[in-house]
């Protein structure tokens, strides 16, 4: 079986510094983000965004927003209507519950509206500074390829993960993972002959898409 830890050293070398590609600046803002970012590219979230965030900018003017007006707003991100329903339920729900602050943690977390284990893990990870192993369609996929996860199931693949990568790596790992999954180990044409974890991947694959 490949070797995780050593995947994650080979992956942090090369992404010394791995960022979320979602831009934000309290924790807020990274919740709304992420929930708009489902079925839908980073890019085209930070286009909606950057006129979101000058609009609304605090907790009550999204529990208070026009709910057709709103989803005009986030129209381009897709799903507009099930997105502004949960944007709005969920930040009127931190109002009632949690006395307006974003909750640092899973239990927390997965109360609200729209909030499952990957968007709370995206949030613990890179707005709070936690350990946290977001399994995302990219991380789905490469961990599978490599050979260090065997489910198609995020929640099992999430675990999978936990085992076998140093806990104080986790988030770094996880945002290192979607960087390699967008730039070499994408979901057609991979480009196994350019990828720094050739050595290291279990995927029986991997020659054909040698280049």
């Amino acid at each position: 079986m490949p070797d995780a830890k050593k995947i994650t050293a080979i992956l942090l070398k090369k992404y010394p510094n791995p960022r979320t590609a979602l831009n934000f600046s309290n924790p807020l803002e990274l919740l709304v983000a992420t929930i708009l970012s489902a079925q839908c590219t980073d890019v085209r979230v930070n286009e909606a965004t950057k006129k979101l965030f000058k609009k609304y900018k605090n907790v009550k003017n999204y529990a208070g927003a026009d709910s057709n007006a709103f989803e005009n707003e986030i129209r381009s991100t897709g799903f507009y209507k099930n997105k502004a329903k949960m944007i709005i339920g969920c930040c009127q729900k931190l109002i009632k519950e949690f006395n307006g602050r974003v909750p640092s943690t899973m239990e927390e977390l997965t109360t609200l509206p729209g909030v499952g284990r990957k968007t709370a893990n995206v949030i613990m990870g890179s707005a709070f500074g936690k350990q946290a192993i977001a399994v995302d369609t990219h991380v789905l996929r490469v961990s599978n390829r490599l050979g260090i996860a065997h489910s198609e199931n995020p929640d099992k693949v999430e675990e999978e993960l936990m085992r076998q990568i140093p806990d104080n790596r986790w988030t770094a790992f996880n945002l290192a993972m979607i960087l390699h999954g967008r730039e070499t180990c994408t979901a057609r044409k991979p480009r196994c002959g350019a990828c720094v974890l050739y050595d290291e991947c279990g995927w029986p694959e991997k020659d054909k898409e040698r280049i």
